[in-house]
């Protein structure tokens, strides 16, 4: 059965998504403003932070609502809520910051900090996930697609839906614990199925698949795209194949998110016989924010009418300090208040009970009216030693120029900012396994950036004194994520590394030199 009947023939309703079609941003984010504070009024968090009287200016006109929201709630870092409220609800607590007790906890995959966060999933946001999922499927209407796509099977590969048991709650990576919740009418569609789905075992989890692919019909992989790389690879050599579309003839669409895919582009097409459809999601730990509505664009709308409100922080010196830490006193704006083409940070206020919560993305809006994003960054991912502001989205582009210009596919990398004699240097470790000259790869990305980033340009011949560029093998970047145990799933390699993360590279580099030694 297709799947586009099914989600027809199941009544599955596409209000919503007219809904956002026909309405103004700003009166749809007042509506769902309006609808978590009335579900979170009677919490522990909507008593102490007077939703009520928030709540009440909802008749006046203008934005008092929204004035007295901001004068009422703190803006939360991951340490303030989770130390605050979070912890409390992970202690088995009721009514803590959303209505009910809080069944499942996703461990982000934390590529800022050492340790994983831990972001309550609440059925609410369950649900509200499923159903941007479905708006997103039903999308596929717009692409010149066969009819034998809507027939095939999903693969979506993610952690283990084999959740752990902690007393009151259980925890795991987002994408098994909504895999775990997959809805019946979907099972039909979806593969490696709930028996592989539920392994653990990263590599034995791979093994399976490749091994059963040869079962299956597959149109739409979903994923990561460093994991989905490394799994057609597996299943390839497995099955001693040309390209992918020799087992898999209907595959045309590619879903992707929580990195830029541009790295990956020219690795996957060795992988494939013919283009694919590439279709980019902002889906998160904390919610399911956005999604590429439209064909070859590549850009995505945020979801403005499903259990998330937005709040958006210029990405500037006044709001946010050199490590990207959020000031109490920040600025901040409603949709209707932002302007195209400029940086913000992301504040959420969603059915999961995250308040005022700083997600840690940073976007950029391509069109107001379509509400249409690109994101360019981290708070915490940037570089501004001395003044070039370099942004993860100048780095990505960077290294899609020098791919091209010496025909080679480099799938990670990560990039430092470290002393330099009284001055500063940028240490980029690039992961490719194809043969490169170091000293021109180094020469061509400082070209790149310096056509990318004025203040880069300017720092050049100014405090930014030297790049230093190390070619690495593209298995030393996992090797490294999992020694950390962040294989697979939603876990992604940083693009910026400071501080103790930093530390801890050059170590495990090191380790890795001393034992190639022996």
């Amino acid at each position: 059965m297709a799947i586009l009947g099914t989600l027809l023939k199941k009544g599955i309703r596409i209000r919503e998504m007219l809904e956002q079609e026909y309405t103004s941003p700003f009166d749809l984010q007042k509506k769902e403003l309006k609808e978590l504070l009335i579900a979170a009024s009677q919490t522990e968090f909507g008593k102490y932070y007077n939703f009520a009287d928030t709540l009440n200016s909802f008749r006046k006109g203008d934005k008092e609502f929204y004035r007295r929201y901001k004068a009422h709630v703190p803006i939360h870092s991951y340490n303030k809520i989770h130390g605050d409220w979070w912890k409390l609800a992970l202690k088995g607590v009721k009514n803590v910051c959303w209505p009910g007790r809080v069944k499942y906890f996703a461990l982000s995959s934390g590529t800022s900090e050492a340790s994983s966060k831990y972001i309550p999933v609440t059925k609410d946001m369950t649900k509200a996930m499923q159903k941007t999922s479905i708006r997103q499927i039903l999308t596929l209407s717009k692409y010149d697609l066969p009819p034998a796509i809507f027939e095939s099977g999903i693969l979506m590969l993610g952690g283990s839906t084999h959740l752990n048991h902690k007393g009151s709650y259980f925890e795991g990576d987002l994408s098994g614990i909504q895999a775990a919740k997959i809805p019946f009418w979907f099972q039909h569609f979806y593969k490696p199925g709930k028996q592989i789905a539920k392994t653990r075992d990263w590599d034995a989890k791979l093994y399976e698949i490749a091994r059963k692919a040869k079962d299956w019909d597959i149109g739409i992989i979903v994923g990561v795209p460093a994991w989905i790389q490394i799994l057609m690879e597996k299943i390839i050599k497995y099955h001693r194949l040309q390209n992918i579309h020799e087992i898999w003839p209907n595959l045309m669409v590619y879903v992707h998110g929580g990195v830029s895919f541009d790295p990956y582009r020219k690795g996957f097409e060795k992988l494939l016989e013919r283009p694919i459809y590439y279709i980019e999601t902002y889906l998160a730990s904390e919610g399911f924010l956005a999604f590429q509505a439209f064909p070859n664009r590549r850009t995505m709308r945020l979801v403005l009418n499903n259990g998330i409100f937005y709040e958006f922080v210029p990405f500037e010196a006044r709001n946010f300090d050199a490590n990207g830490e959020i000031s109490p006193d920040a600025e901040t704006f409603m949709i209707d208040e932002v302007e195209e083409g400029k940086e913000y940070a992301i504040l959420l206020s969603s059915c999961a009970g995250a308040w005022r919560y700083l997600i840690g993305d940073v976007i950029k809006f391509t069109s107001l009216e379509e509400a249409e994003i690109v994101i360019t960054g981290r708070t915490k991912h940037f570089l501004s030693l001395c003044g070039e502001h370099l942004s993860v989205d100048n780095m990505n582009k960077a290294i899609e120029l020098v791919s091209d210009d010496f025909n080679i596919v480099i799938p990670e990398f990560t990039v430092a900012g470290i002393p330099h004699g009284s001055l500063f240097a940028h240490h980029w470790f690039v992961g490719t396994d194809d043969h490169v000259d170091t000293k021109a790869l180094k020469e061509k990305i400082d070209l790149h950036l310096k056509e990318l980033n004025d203040d880069y340009a300017v720092e050049r011949s100014a405090a930014l004194k030297e790049i230093i560029v190390d070619v690495l093998p593209v298995k030393t970047f996992y090797d490294w994520m999992e020694s950390k145990g962040k294989v697979g799933g939603q876990n992604k390699f940083p693009r910026v590394m400071k501080n103790a993360q930093l530390d801890d590279w050059k170590m495990f580099l090191q380790t890795q030199v001393n034992g190639n030694r022996h």
